[in-house]
């Protein structure tokens, strides 16, 4: 759950004035969730074109479907935000706009986005438009991310090679090649890294434990706090020998293949992968901060969508509704839904009553059932009266 603020998307119908009028209405349900358990804020949501009732039933199961696909998108993006700026929350909030405004700001001045969704369209292509949309953000940003990441990885690993120490880091800048026995018929040298509290066993017995290991071969190639670089000369038909039993005394084998201008070669591609991090950081960063801010938005249509088709199938034809944004506390979340169903329990019919106290009391399991199965149940499996829709933005 967000920790941010939560919001009910409520639609109740205009009836709910003694006068039938919008603005009064708006009023009303105001009034209803009062100032102490949050603020209430117009929410416009144009007609939408309509098909059957069995074709309503259907779309309403899609959008319900397609929002918790939106809401997953969003917070993955916001995931890779948090990555990608590691952790830094004022940064990220930064990051996290909608039409260049904190989302919480975008809601409360919500207008529909007639360019992008056309609700001259019929209600099924709206619903196929934002699933491509959803969809097709949440796989560019992971491409994107991917990218990063691996890259990151990379950079990573190279400059471990440059700062770890002698048993993981490159050797290329520390090893001459001229210690190194080239082009002979019987002899080669090993690099082996010891741990420091080790050296001693180590110079005891390095000759002996495989055959054929030059005696008094071992020198000094350097040392940090953690590990001593020593070079020893073995005979090759034993040198597989001398490495395993290295690896049985916690001693680390080093491989060493030097060529010339490996040392540059090296540089120039920590520079470059380095170079390329830095690029694909910014670009990574660019398309997150986009496609957050297209993920809310097309969520809060679906969630709009939602809304009118719900208003639909539970108070019919013609379209006479108000629907207002609540923005609350998740404190206050739950007073504030109890204060609607106390204003409007009347409207669930005999799936709302009251008890010897008059405090609204829903009725049995059975009754929720038979609205389930007519399609009027709202989040999290539990009948309302009227239609809401609870979420928070992560």
């Amino acid at each position: 759950m967000s920790k941010g603020p939560r919001y009910l998307l409520v639609s109740l119908p205009t009836t709910i004035s003694p006068t039938n009028d919008h603005d009064e209405a708006l009023t009303a349900l105001r009034s209803a969730v009062t100032t102490d358990h949050g603020a209430v804020f117009p929410f416009k949501i144009p007609e939408c074109k309509i098909g059957s009732l069995e074709a309503l039933v259907q779309q309403a199961d899609r959008l319900a479907k397609l929002e918790a696909s939106c809401e997953a998108v969003v917070g993955k993006v916001g995931d890779s935000l948090k990555t990608i700026l590691e952790g830094d929350e004022e940064k990220i909030s930064q990051q996290k706009t909608v039409n260049n405004k904190p989302a919480g700001a975008y809601l409360k001045s919500f207008h529909w986005n007639k360019v992008k969704y056309r609700v001259d369209k019929p209600l099924g292509e709206l619903i196929d438009t934002i699933q491509k949309e959803i969809t097709s953000i949440d796989n560019d940003v992971k491409i994107k991310y991917n990218q990063y990441n691996q890259l990151k990885t990379t950079l990573t690993a190279l400059q471990r090679k440059r700062t770890g120490n002698l048993s993981n880091r490159s050797l290329i800048s520390i090893v001459d090649p001229s210690l190194m026995i080239k082009n002979s018929e019987y002899l080669e040298t090993h690099l082996v890294a010891v741990p420091r509290q080790l050296t001693k066993d180590f110079i005891k017995t390095y000759e002996t434990i495989a055959p054929m290991t030059v005696p008094r071969s071992a020198e000094i190639v350097d040392s940090d706090d953690e590990f001593t670089l020593y070079i020893v000369t073995t005979f090759k038909r034993y040198s597989q020998d001398f490495v395993h039993k290295c690896r049985e005394q916690k001693w680390t084998p080093r491989d060493f293949n030097y060529q010339k201008g490996d040392k540059e070669g090296e540089q120039k591609e920590l520079e470059k992968v380095g170079k390329d991090e830095r690029k694909v950081w910014g670009e990574a960063l660019g398309l997150g901060r986009t496609a957050w801010g297209e993920a809310v938005m097309a969520w809060t249509h679906v969630l709009a969508l939602r809304v009118f088709v719900e208003t639909v199938l539970r108070y019919g034809l013609p379209l006479q509704f108000v629907c207002g944004l609540v923005e609350t506390t998740p404190k206050l979340i739950k007073k504030a839904r109890a204060s609607l169903d106390v204003s409007y329990s009347y409207l669930g019919g005999n799936a709302f009553g009251r008890d010897k106290k008059g405090r609204v009391t829903k009725d049995d399991s059975s009754t929720s059932a038979d609205m389930q199965a007519a399609g009027h149940m709202g989040d999290g499996g539990d009948y309302s009266p009227y239609v809401c829709y609870e979420f928070g933005i992560p």
